[in-house]
């Protein structure tokens, strides 16, 4: 494929199913004006839904200690949120995933939420062995995306522990506003936990002990159907600036920002900032910029001038390549050959897909039937 970069946005080429209209503008842009800004609601429509939302919610939990769960990485995303929920007034429990790679200014933060708000802490710490074992086979296996061990343990842990605990309601700081484009074509998805252990039982050298996972049908008809619980997420009913919120943070809770995004999981830093461009070509600034130009929060000048700043600096490359090889408990000589191995596609391995694909067609009869949303699940 020729190079070629969206007129509108930052997304180009290096995603392979990308298309361009005769303007020059990509089909995720498109996607944007056409699907997704009907689902954002940055304005007085978004306040007036998310209020019904709460009424819910609180209705929901009267009698109980908690109303609704929250997870907090220690990102802005999550941290907003958590400031927020203190400010409606809702009472959740903040749940936060160990999963072994926390900066120590992950760990401040959250800190300081926490206090602030007066939350209770649930930390659930993976079992490091699985999580090792798990890392080392998923980049054995070459593919992508390297951060599912991490995703899917957060959110099986989140989704369980919720559902155990019969608070219905869970809020993610996921939102539109910074995440909108992601190009299908680099990753599958980190629900899948039959792709997952597809490439653990290829590649892994230990059976998983206590790791969990969350399955197909948990995820897409136990849990929403039968359970009934719902994944919300608030920054889509309200105006979210990345800036603004970061500024808010510091300004209420001291919040300490990081150098780079993602920088709460050191190896996700890594992995972002590192693995993916150099093993892969893909650098998830496009995706990430791209969103906040469409979402209106910066200006494609400025999106191009941040694409021209160094990924890494080499010396902090190099500390975090030392302390990565000692954590996985791995030598320099082996990590190059990780680095080095035959690159795989996740649908090189068995996966959800197809079952994905069948659930959609049965949730359209279902919802037309009984009047379920299952869009307000995730």
């Amino acid at each position: 494929m020729r190079y070629q970069r969206c007129t509108r946005c930052v997304m180009d080429t290096t995603d392979q199913k990308i298309t361009f209209d005769a303007q020059g503008v990509c089909n995720h842009c498109r996607q944007f004006e056409e699907v997704t800004r009907k689902r954002w609601y940055p304005n007085s429509e978004g306040a007036r839904l998310w209020a019904a939302s709460l009424e819910e919610i609180k209705t929901a939990g009267k009698g109980q200690e908690y109303d609704c769960i929250i997870g907090l990485s220690g990102g802005v995303d999550s941290s907003y949120l958590a400031i927020k929920a203190h400010e409606w007034g809702l009472r959740p429990l903040v749940m936060h995933v160990d999963a072994g790679w926390n900066s120590e200014l992950a760990v401040a933060n959250i800190e300081a939420i926490v206090k602030h708000c007066s939350y209770d802490l649930h930390t659930h710490v993976v079992d490091w062995e699985d999580m090792r074992d798990l890392h080392l086979a998923y980049l054995r296996a070459g593919v992508s995306n390297q951060d599912v061990a991490q995703d899917h343990a957060f959110f099986a842990g989140l989704y369980h522990f919720a559902t155990r605990n019969k608070v219905r309601y869970v809020l993610s700081g996921g939102n539109l506003a910074t995440e909108s484009i992601f190009p299908t074509s680099w990753q599958g998805s980190a629900m899948d936990a039959i792709n997952l252990k597809a490439i653990h039982k290829k590649y892994g050298e230990r059976k998983l002990k206590n790791y969990q996972t969350i399955s197909f049908f948990e995820y897409y008809f136990w849990y929403p159907l039968v359970k009934r619980m719902r994944v919300l997420r608030p920054l889509n009913y309200m105006h979210y600036n990345k800036m603004e919120a970061l500024q808010e943070l510091e300004e209420t809770v001291g919040y300490k920002p990081y150098p780079r995004k993602h920088g709460e999981s050191v190896f996700t830093k890594w992995f972002q900032n590192h693995y993916l461009p150099v093993k892969f070509n893909m650098d998830k600034r496009l995706p990430h910029l791209s969103s906040m130009i469409v979402s209106g929060q910066m200006m494609r000048e400025d999106a191009l001038h941040k694409l021209e700043e160094p990924l890494y600096a080499p010396a902090d490359l190099e500390i975090d390549i030392d302390y990565l090889c000692k954590k996985l408990r791995i030598s320099r000589q082996e990590f190059d050959g990780i680095m080095g191995v035959e690159v795989h596609d996740y649908s090189d391995f068995p996966n959800w897909d197809g079952l994905c694909e069948s659930a959609l067609n049965v949730k359209k009869i279902m919802k037309k039937i009984s009047g379920f949303d299952f869009k307000a699940y995730s």
